[in-house]
C-alpha cells in the first residue's frame, strides 16, 4: 500500500463472533487466516499492534448452560474462551511469519505468558503483535473495557473496533433501513444516546485518557490497513 500509517500503536479489538464466519458458534479458519492477512498487512507496514479478542464465538454457544452458572463463574469462563481465540490468532500469525505474544491477565505460564505490561511494550518495540486475553482479569468487566484499558496502557494512539457494520449507526442498519451512520461522534455524544459503540465503561476510559476510537468493518478487504492510514470507511468516536 502506497499511503503512510498516520498511527505509530494501535490496539485492534475484534469481537469473537468476527471469527465465527457463517458459522453457529466456534472458530472458521479461513476467517481467522484472513484476519490474521489483514493484521500481517498493517503489521508489515510498520505499525506496532496489539489485539484484544472477544469471546462471544465460544461462550455464546454454551449460553443455554451458562444462564444456571453464576455470574462471577461465567465471567471466568469467558476469560479463559479469549485465551483459545488468542492462541488460535496467534498460531494464525505465526503461520504467515509474524513474531506474535500472548499475554493473559488470568496467570497460565503453560500456554501464554502473564501480563507484564513493560514487558508488553518492549514485544512491540520488537516488532512483535502482542494479544492480550483474559479481558481484565476481572469479572463484571468486558473485553471492551479491557480493550480501552490495554489500548491505554500500551500508549497507543487510537483504538480500533472492527465490526460487522462499516462504523456507528443510529440503529442497527441491519434491521432498521433508516438508520444513519455517524462520520464523527463525541465520548458524550455516544454515552447520552447509548451508541452501543463498546459499553460504558470503556467510551469512559477513552474519553478519560484521550483515546480515539475508530469503529470499521472488519469484513472488507483492506479496511484496516486503510483505516490505519486514514482513509477508507469507519467512525471516530473522540
Amino acid at each position: 500500500m502506497s499511503e503512510a500509517p498516520v498511527y505509530r500503536r494501535v490496539l485492534l479489538k475484534l469481537s469473537g463472533e468476527g471469527l465465527m464466519g457463517d458459522k453457529d458458534f466456534g472458530l472458521c479458519t479461513e476467517t481467522v487466516n484472513r484476519i490474521a492477512e489483514e493484521v500481517k498487512t498493517v503489521h508489515d507496514m510498520g505499525v506496532e499492534l496489539c489485539l484484544v479478542i472477544g469471546a462471544g464465538n465460544i461462550f455464546r454457544g454454551m449460553s443455554a448452560a451458562a444462564s444456571t452458572i453464576e455470574r462471577t463463574s461465567a465471567d471466568y469462563m469467558g476469560m479463559l474462551a479469549t485465551v483459545m481465540n488468542a492462541l488460535a490468532m496467534q498460531s494464525a500469525l505465526e503461520a504467515k511469519g509474524v513474531s506474535t505474544r500472548v499475554q493473559s491477565a488470568i496467570p497460565m505460564n503453560t500456554v501464554c505468558e502473564p501480563f507484564i505490561r513493560r514487558r508488553a511494550v518492549r514485544h512491540l518495540e520488537k516488532g512483535r503483535v502482542v494479544i492480550f486475553a483474559a479481558g481484565t482479569g476481572n469479572p463484571f468487566f468486558t473485553t471492551d473495557t479491557a480493550a480501552a484499558l490495554r489500548a491505554i496502557e500500551m500508549s497507543s494512539d487510537a483504538l480500533l473496533k472492527g465490526t460487522q457494520v462499516d462504523g456507528v449507526y443510529s440503529a442497527d442498519p441491519k434491521k432498521d433501513a433508516s438508520a444513519t451512520r455517524y462520520e464523527r461522534l463525541s465520548y458524550q455524544q455516544v454515552l447520552a444516546e447509548n451508541l452501543r459503540v463498546m459499553d460504558t465503561s470503556a467510551i469512559a476510559l477513552a474519553r478519560d485518557n484521550k483515546l480515539p476510537i475508530l469503529v470499521f468493518d472488519l469484513h472488507t478487504p483492506g479496511a484496516f490497513a486503510q483505516v490505519v492510514c486514514g482513509k477508507g470507511t469507519f467512525t471516530t468516536v473522540e
